[in-house]
């Protein structure tokens, strides 16, 4: 209910002398009245006008007051509009039963004048406390989401004291970065102001592909992105949507730069890594982020690190799980700064892309292992996609 419009009540009566009545009780009071003369044209007139409170009877015609409240409780959409029902019914047990349907308040016929418009002002500051609140909390969501992934967002919510503790648990997750590289460079030479421009630039047109493959934006360092697939909300395909969204964002980068020419002395790279991490709160108690951790997440950055202009570099494990959807190359073994051992690691030389409804059009591995012959042509895919260079 917005405060400088006027409150609207939907009164129902399948009695003209009472529908006047309360007509003549309310609009003068400020009110906007629209009226239904019984459940099932009550119900239209609530899509309609969409009332902050209904003054309802119950012994009508086609559709009682009991089942309008128990419609209007099991919609999202009105279950908060708050019920007044009239009734010249005196049982407990129909108040009971009117209680259980949904009702806010009672009041009896013939009613009192006074009463009505006491109930009809409470009942109203309700709605109106409702309506606040679901103000605030729509800001708050549309704040958090521009911080945290919308799955977050809603963990969040959902249960606030749980969510907001220091802490994670162990998950497999496919951690990427993307770092735009010549930046340092660029900025050298640039006003500040354009400097945070390109950047923004670059950062909106990639930072949607996170969330459109449906990964968790993990935090910006300086001019790269740092995003992980598979928590809070694991698939089967995290590798995939993690290695899709890099070939993506090669994609979108390359269209930027013939967009806008300032941009052609930089370049993009990529690393991604599919392995066990620690995933939740990290920082302090006035301060956390939600984030990833371990030997996962560094190893992707070492990747991003050591991969040249445009190049994306995945770990084995991540390769296994795409091999289908990829033409990759394998390189020679990297030996990564803070590993002891070198690291396999392939390079993405292009995806097989995905129909409209989400899917891959070439074949699944399950589809491909259907058959001794269909085996072979496994075998030779991964034979071909793992040669060395």
């Amino acid at each position: 209910m917005i405060a400088d419009k006027k409150p609207c009540i939907l009164i129902v009566d399948d009695n003209e002398q009472n529908l006047e009545l309360l007509e003549a009780m309310l609009i003068p009071q400020g009110y906007h009245v629209v009226a239904a003369t019984d459940g099932i044209e009550a119900l239209e007139r609530v899509v309609e006008v969409r009332p902050d409170l209904i003054v309802l009877d119950i012994m009508m015609p086609r559709m009682d007051g009991f089942e309008v409240a128990r419609r209007l409780r099991s919609q999202e959409e009105t279950r908060a509009i708050p019920i007044l029902m009239l009734t010249a019914l005196r049982e407990i047990s129909d108040k009971i039963r009117g209680l259980e349907a949904g009702a806010d308040d009672f009041l009896s016929k013939p009613f009192n004048r006074v009463e009505l418009l006491a109930r009809v002002r409470s009942l109203l500051r309700i709605k109106q406390l409702h309506d606040e609140l679901q103000a605030k909390n729509a800001l708050l969501e549309r704040v958090l989401n521009r911080y945290v992934s919308e799955e977050i967002t809603r963990q969040i919510l959902s249960d606030p004291e749980q969510q907001l503790r220091l802490g994670g648990q162990k998950c497999t997750v496919s951690v990427l970065f993307a770092d735009i590289r010549g930046f340092t460079s660029f900025a050298e030479h640039r006003d500040a102001t354009e400097v945070v421009d390109a950047l923004n630039s670059i950062f909106n047109a990639l930072v949607p592909l996170v969330f459109h493959y449906g990964g968790t934006l993990d935090k910006f360092l300086g001019d790269a992105i740092m995003a992980f697939y598979g928590a809070p909300i694991p698939s089967e395909n995290d590798p995939e949507r993690a290695v899709r969204t890099a070939w993506e964002m090669r994609l979108t980068f390359s269209q930027l730069q013939n967009q806008f020419p300032q941009l052609q002395e930089l370049s993009i790279g990529f690393g991604i890594c599919t392995g066990e991490a620690v995933v939740g709160n990290v920082g302090s108690e006035q301060r956390m982020d939600y984030t990833v951790i371990g030997n996962t997440p560094n190893t992707a950055k070492r990747l991003q690190e050591a991969a040249s202009h445009g190049q994306i570099l995945i770990d084995a494990a991540t390769y296994e799980a795409v091999a289908f959807f990829v033409e990759a190359r394998e390189i020679a073994p990297l030996l990564l700064k803070g590993r002891s051992e070198p690291v396999r690691a392939y390079e993405v030389l292009s995806v097989i892309p995905v129909d409209h409804g989400g899917n891959s059009t070439g074949p699944t591995g399950e589809e491909l292992c259907r058959s001794d012959e269909e085996g072979e042509a496994v075998d030779r895919a991964v034979e071909h996609h793992s040669r060395p260079n």
